[in-house]
């Protein structure tokens, strides 16, 4: 968002110095503001003091507007709402609310959401939808007369990349994303126990869940031999690419997905996907560049096996189809427009 809203836009990015698993990222300097580019600075906000020192900021920069991305954040979602004083405040939700993630630890969530309703901050802010399903989800569970806007996501566009050479019997897997029930991580390895063919699979991305992670790592050991699995952790942003160029078909059988950023990255790579029907990135086989399948271990075993069969030259026909697909699923210039209006600027 940030690189691609230039003119009548000044971005202060408030956000933690640690990732997901709680270990430091690397940056240059917390608990300051650092230049990102020439309209943006971010904050990287140790733990110590982080809601006092997001108070104390607002009221130095004095925004125009709180963007809140992400709905489950004492920090980052609930203190910005009732603390801060700025003409308007819009909470982008990112899939939280669809039925499938509140189906995950829904006891916390609905005290969450019953205490946010409580405050009566859900009526005075407005809700971003990524699109008008989404907008159905906000209002099902905030109530018919919140304010909600759509605008979608601004997805990393890599353009075609340097894949394996596909030949039968074969097949290189890669999965780039949270490692959580959400994104079904385990499934993927039950059904790789009921594929005949050669397979690869890299998992890349941070374990959000260490039980979960714990259950994978024991399907892992109980695969045949000749089935091979590389954990690469988590993987800064500039090294996607170069992962992504080791595989030949991205698979995330997510339970849901307000928008799937690394589904988008990987067939904008020209690489096809396997994926749910709880996506928005649907009609993929008809399109030739991908699978929507059912969220079982032997739909997503015959997916698999799908494309270990292929040659090299229907292989390439997949990846045309993946280039082709990514390209006219997005509208950049509406989306421009779409973020002005949410942020009063039409």
């Amino acid at each position: 968002m940030v690189n691609e809203l230039r003119e009548g836009f000044q971005f202060y990015i408030f956000c933690g110095n640690t990732d997901l698993n709680g270990l430091p990222i690397t940056v240059s300097s917390t608990n300051e503001w650092v230049p990102y580019n020439d309209r943006t600075k971010v904050w990287y906000a140790s733990k110590q003091q982080r809601s006092q020192q997001l108070e104390e900021q607002v009221k130095i920069i004095q925004p125009d507007i709180v963007y809140m991305v992400g709905l489950f954040s004492w920090h980052f979602t609930m203190v910005p709402l009732l603390f801060t004083k700025v003409p308007q405040k819009i909470l982008s939700v990112r899939g939280m609310l669809h039925p499938g993630a509140l189906g995950q630890k829904s006891w916390k969530k609905q005290l969450y959401i019953r205490f946010l309703k409580l405050t009566g901050e859900h009526k005075r802010c407005i809700f971003q939808a990524s699109d008008t399903t989404e907008v159905v989800f906000i209002k099902a569970t905030m109530g018919e007369d919140v304010r909600v806007k759509v605008a979608g996501n601004f997805p990393k566009m890599h353009g075609a990349l340097q894949l394996p050479i596909k030949q039968p019997g074969k097949l290189t897997l890669i999965s780039i994303a949270l490692i959580s029930p959400m994104k079904n991580t385990l499934l993927v390895l039950q059904a790789l126990a009921g594929c005949s063919s050669n397979i690869q699979y890299h998992i890349g991305g941070p374990v959000k869940e260490l039980g979960y992670w714990e259950e994978c790592l024991a399907a892992i050991n109980l695969l045949p031999p000749h089935i091979k699995v590389t954990y690469h952790k988590e993987l800064p942003p500039s090294e996607v690419p170069a992962m992504l160029q080791q595989a030949q078909v991205t698979i995330i059988p997510s339970k849901s997905e307000n928008f799937g950023h690394s589904i988008i990255e990987a067939l904008s790579a020209g690489m096809p996907v396997i994926t749910s029907n709880n996506t928005p990135w649907n009609g993929l086989e008809w399109a030739q560049a991908g699978l929507n399948v059912a969220t079982d271990a032997t739909a997503l075993a015959t997916a698999i096996e799908y494309f270990a069969a292929m040659d090299s030259t229907t292989y390439n026909q997949w990846r045309k189809g993946s280039l082709e697909y990514a390209t006219s699923q997005l509208d950049w210039e509406q989306l421009r427009v779409d973020y002005g209006e949410l942020f009063g600027l039409d």
